[in-house]
């Protein structure tokens, strides 16, 4: 678990001070940035108190964060810099959090990000890391994983040593998000919260954050009278609920298909998982439901036919990709998973999507 929070609008001014005692002599701190506010340094750049040789690397989130993407970040700090650094700042959204995890991880173990793929294969501490979301949905300010696509695959990084060991949460970052995106990443938890609560992985632990989450997605994306200031904040703590709840439980059919969609066709999470939930009426009928009436709510129209001119080469690589995470079939149908799906059931709901 992340082990210290901080929580409140105007928070990110703190940041300073909130890190200043994990820094060592004069090695950096270096911020990992989402590209997105290169244009508007007042929102982020000029907040940050840089001292010493810190600096600000701004990051592209056009696609779906690459193992060989952190790799690169890895190798230039490396290059770059004589000390190793004090630590990892990560500003944005989801795309950034993760690369941020993982950089972090990568700069304390050997080898590329592609060899840490799967399940606690890490084993060293990462370097000191903190997480400072400017979007809220999709949990990875506090999982312990950092969703990456490699060579092979899309899998994240999980491990204990994965978690944050620091959060900023400042509903006032949250505030100009663009709706769609808004509704996209919001959604992301709001399917956490289905998987995990539908699971066969449910256990008391994960149930009770994954209740309160899926109250407040309903209160956030069907009721008309929460104020904005109001609906962010809840907004933010649905995501940590909704990752939480899946801290000791699994996601389940959707994430899986999902993954197969942003490695074959570079589909982002939080739009491919909609896309994909919005046809699982057969494992997550009350979650379909409530889903379609939130879309309908908010007048969101999903796009249509992105499946429609794919090969059979690029189906069967989507359906060996979803069919490979294992534990989220397992969550979602129980131990004898490979005798109620098989690539030939997938290719079937991809064509439809």
């Amino acid at each position: 678990m992340v082990p210290k929070v901080v929580f409140g609008n105007g928070s990110f001014n703190q940041i300073g001070e909130i890190i200043s005692c994990e820094r060592k002599g004069v090695s950096p701190f270096i911020y990992l940035i989402d590209d997105v506010f290169e244009s508007n340094t007042s929102f982020i750049e000029s907040r940050i108190p840089l001292s010493s040789s810190d600096e600000l690397i701004y990051v592209s989130t056009a696609e779906e964060p690459k193992t060989s993407q952190v790799d690169a970040i890895v190798s230039k700090i490396k290059n770059d810099y004589q000390y190793v650094p004090s630590g990892i700042i990560g500003i944005g959204g989801g795309s950034i959090l993760d690369l941020s995890k993982a950089v972090a991880i990568l700069m304390t173990n050997p080898g590329s990000a592609a060899d840490y793929q799967g399940w606690d294969l890490v084993q060293n501490k990462a370097l000191f890391h903190v997480g400072v979301p400017t979007i809220s949905g999709t949990g990875a300010e506090v999982s312990r994983t950092t969703v990456l696509t490699g060579p092979e695959r899309k899998l994240g990084i999980n491990s204990d040593f994965t978690p944050f060991d620091q959060v900023v949460l400042d509903p006032e970052l949250i505030r100009g998000v663009p709706k769609d995106q808004w509704f996209y990443t919001g959604m992301d938890c709001y399917i956490h919260c289905i998987e995990s609560l539908n699971g066969t992985y449910l256990n008391a632990f994960s149930q009770s954050y994954g209740e309160k989450a899926l109250d407040l997605c309903k209160e956030i994306f069907l009721d008309n009278s929460l104020a904005k200031e109001e609906a962010d904040a809840k907004l933010m703590m649905a995501s940590w609920h909704g990752g939480m709840s899946i801290a000791y439980s699994q996601v389940g059919v959707a994430h899986a298909m999902s993954y197969g969609l942003a490695y074959v066709l570079g589909t982002k999470h939080g739009i491919g998982n909609c896309i994909v939930f919005d046809k699982l009426e057969e494992y997550y009928p009350e979650g379909v439901a409530v889903f379609k009436k939130m879309k309908d709510f908010h007048g969101i129209e999903l796009p249509e036919g992105i499946c429609a001119n794919v090969t059979e080469d690029q189906l069967n690589v989507m359906t060996s990709v979803a069919l490979s995470l294992e534990p989220l079939w397992e969550n979602a149908l129980g131990p004898d998973w490979k005798l109620k799906i098989n690539a030939d059931k997938l290719k079937k709901i991809y064509r439809s999507l």
